[in-house]
């Protein structure tokens, strides 16, 4: 049975290594990623790419990864309670750190250890298929205390499938990640951005807080930890502040964590706490109620 479950969650981490790399020409924030990083030749998956802090940051970077983060910190910020889309707003230089794809063994705990270190909490939107493969993992990820939604069941690409299918899809992710971690979640993202009026509205009539993203830092891209960290910052410059889109089934996310968070406290950002307004339901109940509220 272990061996099966090993099996089944390999095959699913294959699945999302390219899950944000959607075709598309100008692809943007609100409609799809693009499948190639812009301005450089792509690397291929054979190419080799370092991993290890002591290959791309400096000293005291390299010393924040092996578990030193010298003293307090200061980049803790307030916690935002929202009940729907609109409460979600954010101050200049407020930033909302955020994971998609997981849980995955490993790389998710280590994002876990970063952000306990800096003092700080992200939000995981989980893949359905994903937390029932993991399941201890991602009940670590409710026990540390950070925010848990949900990113559809098996991760598909629901802007090519029919709106029934779509919304079944939708539901049993949702079911799937409550029913994992033993609680109601109040937060979704749309696999690859890609959503529709129709399909918003639907979602938020679930109660539903849709997670949309400001900053992308394409972490899917096969690139060192370092370029994900400088891409991440640039558009960080360019915007002020946001929620950041980032994978935890990517070992070069977990490496480059501690210093993206390095950069985000030196340069004066806060890492905003996103919590849903209302009591969490156990997922039993938010089962059973769900044919009541999917709008057909």
């Amino acid at each position: 049975m272990t061996f099966r479950l090993l099996l089944a969650g390999f095959a699913v981490s294959l699945s999302l290594a390219g899950c944000a790399t959607k075709p598309g020409g100008d692809a943007s924030l609100k409609t799809s990623f693009a499948a190639e990083e812009p301005h450089r030749k792509p690397l291929k998956a054979s190419d080799p790419v370092d991993m290890e802090p002591t290959k791309w940051a400096g000293a005291e970077l390299e010393t924040r990864e092996t578990g030193d983060t010298g003293g307090p910190h200061h980049l803790v910020g307030r916690t935002l309670e929202v009940s729907s889309l609109h409460d979600l707003k954010l101050d200049d230089r407020e930033v909302i750190l955020s994971f998609d794809d997981g849980p995955a063994p490993g790389k998710t705990e280590r994002i876990l250890s970063t952000l306990d270190k800096f003092g700080v909490k992200a939000t995981f939107m989980m893949v359905g298929e994903m937390a029932e493969a993991h399941p201890a993992t991602a009940r670590k990820v409710l026990a540390d205390g950070d925010t848990i939604g949900s990113h559809t069941f098996r991760h598909p690409d629901l802007d090519k499938m029919s709106f029934d299918m779509a919304m079944a899809e939708i539901t049993r992710g949702e079911h799937a990640v409550a029913k994992v971690i033993g609680t109601d979640v109040s937060f979704f993202r749309f696999p690859y951005l890609a959503d529709s009026k129709r399909l918003r509205t639907a979602v938020a009539m679930r109660d539903l807080v849709i997670m949309d993203v400001d900053i992308d830092s394409k972490d899917y891209f096969n690139s060192s930890p370092s370029a994900v960290v400088t891409r991440t910052m640039n558009q960080l410059h360019q915007r002020g502040r946001g929620i950041i889109l980032m994978h935890d089934i990517h070992q070069r996310t977990a490496t480059m964590l501690p210093t993206l968070l390095t950069r985000l406290e030196r340069e004066g950002y806060k890492v905003v706490t996103l919590k849903y307004k209302g009591t969490s339901a156990p997922a039993t109940n938010l089962i059973a109620q769900a044919s009541a509220r999917v709008v057909r």
